[in-house]
């Protein structure tokens, strides 16, 4: 059966059909087999749980786990080897739970009494580790059984692969924690204190995965508050490791976790974003991260086209975090990054922003904290027309179903100058992005009557200007709509009701030959006379003086079903 499954997907799967897990797993567990059959078992368990996710998910649901750690309890070395070797593969498969390490607690403990074992059960330990912590409990729970101590003098092992998966072990272990880094920086391995151990194993003749872990390492320990951002492990080795890493020789997934990492490191320090900036012209080479792939691969190959967009995402979507980072505190820092990138750049980035700011984007938390307001509101002053739409559509994504603060940033880094520039821009797309950023910064009564107290009066100008110029049904769609949110505030209401041109406007808007525009209207008036609300009798008395319930009477007869139940609901609130 091994020398069946090595190698070949195909035979993998025709086994596992053919019930072969379940018979392994029992001769595996029989107190009478053999300790070679046994370990044999287990190496052909291993053999299949390195074919596809599916495979993994059969060894899953024959419950391979429990037993495995169960043979770790046997007292020969090889099979547990095996049992170790085939719990690596397992763990490391995307579609293994990692909290099925930690459901009985007594596993934790003995793997850290195997670590002593050999190099296998060291470096198969140590990769379970890493790839199974995942967020601040398991991190405690590691932690709190030795794992600092287990695995530190595993560093100095002369086995590669054992040195290399402590490594990645401490760098899962120290992230976001304050407790594991404080410890970290003091732990001496062979009279060598560990951050002096990490910053050897980044040097440029190291392998550079093992360069890339030490400075996550460091990196880390760093954001933890456990070394200081003026410290030299820091300035002199971490940083200009990760700027190194962000060149075009590295491969793409090195530029990609050398960028993001960086990007991490500097975050939250200026002198460190001014340090990065200037480091080996790190700004020009980001742009190269834009010209991936260079060539669009012949379509007959499929799967080499998906690999090159999914990498080219990647490398952008690093680009940005890491310019986000770079431009977080500094305008000369800022200048810099946007001189520097070709308009085609600007273009393709600022639209990918846009897709990364709408309101499900995982990626609008990180880009909101780094900086990105302002790199924005920069675009919109653009002589470039897309650089200027892209600049608005982001914040627009950026402001719909924001909280209050968020607008407020937008507010004030773009200015109300630039807001209504932008609403004569003579690029009809940035118009109608404008009347959309308009429209969701306006939405929620808190948040409508905030902004409407502070810029009120110029919003209700800028209003009136579009209704009365030559614009688009569109453009005046979307302006009624944006009266219609300032008539649903509680205070900004009566900024429509103490305006006699804009009432016109609407009851004009009421009888227009367009139905987009005479719902559009409707909406402003069904908001100033609903019933529940304070004030509401005074309005509906005002409007009815104007013609509007005249209006509506006309409106409910209309051949337009949309139309004629929204006039028809408008009418109940004077009856109610």
């Amino acid at each position: 059966m091994k020398n069946a499954v090595i190698g070949n997907n195909k035979q993998k799967a025709n086994l596992i059909v053919l019930g072969a897990v379940p018979r392994l797993l029992y001769l595996l567990q029989q107190e009478t087999s053999s300790t070679e059959l046994k370990t044999e078992c287990a190496v052909v368990l291993g053999s299949l749980a390195m074919g596809t996710e599916n495979n993994v998910k059969s060894l899953l649901d024959c419950h391979i786990i429990p037993a495995l750690l169960q043979g770790l309890l046997s007292p020969d070395l090889k099979f547990i080897e095996a049992c170790l070797r085939c719990l690596r593969t397992i763990f490391t498969s995307p579609v293994t739970p990692e909290e099925l390490l930690y459901t009985d607690a007594t596993v934790i403990p003995h793997l850290m009494a195997l670590l002593s074992r050999s190099r296998y059960t060291q470096e198969y330990i140590c990769q379970i580790f890493s790839h199974c912590c995942k967020g601040p409990d398991h991190q405690t729970i590691l932690f709190n059984h030795g794992a600092v101590q287990n695995i530190a003098h595993l560093l100095t092992s002369v086995s590669y692969k054992v040195r290399m998966q402590a490594l990645k072990c401490f760098s899962v272990l120290a992230f976001e924690n304050p407790q594991v880094s404080m410890t970290l920086v003091n732990v001496l391995v062979d009279g060598e204190l560990l951050p002096q151990i990490f910053v050897k194993m980044l040097q440029r003749d190291k392998p550079i995965e093992m360069q890339l872990t030490s400075a996550k390492c460091l990196t880390y320990m760093c954001r933890a508050g456990a070394i200081r951002t003026d410290d030299n492990c820091i300035v002199l080795k971490t940083l200009p490791c990760l700027v190194r890493m962000c060149s075009k020789e590295r491969l793409l997934e090195e530029r990609v976790e050398g960028a993001e990492t960086l990007a991490y490191l500097i975050e939250p320090d200026v002198e460190l974003q001014r340090i990065a900036s200037i480091t080996d012209h790190l700004i020009a080479m980001l742009a190269d991260y834009f010209k991936y792939p260079s060539s669009v691969s012949a379509i007959t190959d499929i799967k080499r086209l998906d690999h090159d967009l999914k990498h080219a995402h990647e490398l952008r979507q690093a680009a940005f975090k890491l310019y986000a980072s770079l431009g977080a505190n500094d305008e000369d820092i800022r200048k810099k990054v946007l001189q520097n990138a070709p308009d085609e750049i600007l273009v393709v980035a600022s639209s990918m922003l846009c897709n990364l700011l709408l309101e499900f984007s995982p990626s609008k938390e990180p880009i909101l904290e780094s900086g990105a307001v302002e790199l924005l509101c920069g675009l919109t002053q653009s002589e470039n027309p897309a650089l200027r739409v892209n600049g608005i559509w982001a914040l627009m994504n950026m402001a719909f179903q924001a909280e209050q603060k968020i607008k407020a940033d937008i507010l004030r880094s773009l200015s109300t100058e630039q807001l209504f520039r932008l609403l004569s821009d003579s690029d009809l797309n940035v118009l109608m992005k404008t009347l959309g950023l308009l429209r969701n910064l306006l939405s929620t009564r808190p948040h409508i009557d905030k902004i409407m107290s502070t810029h009120g009066k110029q919003i209700m100008q800028a209003v009136t200007l579009i209704l009365e110029g030559e614009h688009n049904i569109e453009v005046k769609e979307q302006t009624l709509c944006i009266l219609a949110n300032i008539a649903d505030g509680t205070t900004a209401k009566e900024l429509i009701m103490t305006n006699d041109d804009i009432l016109q406007k609407i009851k004009y808007y009421m009888g227009h030959s367009h139905v987009k525009l005479q719902l559009a209207a409707m909406f402003c008036i069904s908001n100033l006379i609903w019933n529940e609300e304070e004030g509401s009798q005074e309005r509906q008395d005002k409007l009815r003086d104007m013609g509007i319930v005249d209006i509506l009477h006309k409106l409910s007869q209309s051949p337009d079903s949309n139309l004629c139940d929204k006039a028809k609901t408008a009418l109940q609130q004077y009856l109610a």
